[in-house]
């Protein structure tokens, strides 16, 4: 491992200052399957080997960012649920010129689920998305359809409904609020971690009916040049991003979501080993974040 820039590593009297961080996170917050408090307490104690580390509430980041030299957000939850006090911490950090990681400018899931349909457009491998009713036609014919918030996290908001109930829902709905696509059969999800370009693991749900039961996975050459696509569409130079994809019967792969706002990254289910690695290679990304 490269030794750290001397502003992360050293301190105490005569020394360099350490670098702060402040990690940003809702240590209290329920996902189904997943402990999101006890990760970043983890990740919280292994980084505090380096930086000087102070843990907030996402509604609490905006009122104490002058004091950090950088901004780590990682568990947070829903942007729905808090979306004012996000958009204040958005606005402070610019203000500031605050480092945050990841950077502000992301095109995935941080601005919101328009990505989606904008690569089925494209002609790109996800799973087929359209926001306006007068493109359902476009859609496959299938007897079920996931109608979802752009702005939604963790299946909040998801509802399965029939193609008539999701016209109706379109129609309802503030222009471009929502997206539907057909609820396709598929014989596994699988996500892809990467910390800036660098493929760090690969975990997935053998039983797709309890999809937060995770398990390694050893990624195929073809796998990572699916999942590498998408993380070089994004505009992001640092950061953390997971690939999610399913999939289908046939063995193509459709993603399901580019997370990069505050990815979960199920570090109690990969060996200690790539646990270490991830934590090394993180350490490094976010000590040489541009300031």
């Amino acid at each position: 491992m490269p030794p750290l820039p001397a502003t992360a590593t050293e301190s105490g009297a005569g020394g360099v200052r350490r670098s702060s961080l402040l990690l940003v996170t809702d240590l209290a917050y329920e996902a189904r399957g997943r402990r999101y408090g006890d990760e970043d307490v983890f990740l919280s104690s292994r980084l505090r080997e380096t930086f000087d580390v102070a843990l907030c509430h996402p509604r609490d980041a905006a009122a104490l960012l002058e004091g950090f030299d950088t901004v780590l957000v990682r568990n947070s939850g829903p942007v729905l649920h808090y979306r004012d006090a996000y958009d204040a911490f958005r606005s402070r950090a610019r203000e500031l010129g605050t480092a945050v990681y990841n950077p502000l400018h992301g095109r995935g899931d941080m601005a919101g689920k328009e990505y989606l349909v904008e690569m089925d457009r494209a002609g790109l491998p996800v799973i087929p998305t359209v926001d306006r009713e007068a493109d359902l036609a476009r859609l496959p014919d299938v007897a079920e359809y996931a109608v979802k918030p752009k702005l939604g996290a963790d299946s909040v908001g998801l509802r399965f409904v029939t193609a008539a109930e999701a016209k109706g829902a379109l129609g309802r709905a503030s222009e471009g609020s929502l997206l539907v696509q057909p609820r396709i059969d598929f014989r596994h999800e699988v996500s892809f971690y990467f910390v800036d370009h660098d493929f760090q693991y690969a975990l997935y749900a053998p039983d797709p009916e309890r999809r937060w039961v995770l398990e390694p996975y050893a990624a195929s050459a073809a796998d990572l040049e699916f999942a590498r696509r998408f993380v070089a569409w994004n505009s992001l130079t640092h950061g953390i991003q997971r690939v999610d994809a399913c999939r289908t019967a046939d063995g193509a792969l459709f993603l399901v979501e580019l997370e990069d706002l505050n990815p979960y990254l199920s570090l109690d289910r990969v060996p200690e080993d790539v646990r270490e690695a991830f934590v090394a290679r993180l350490t490094r990304s976010i000590a040489s974040l541009p300031r």
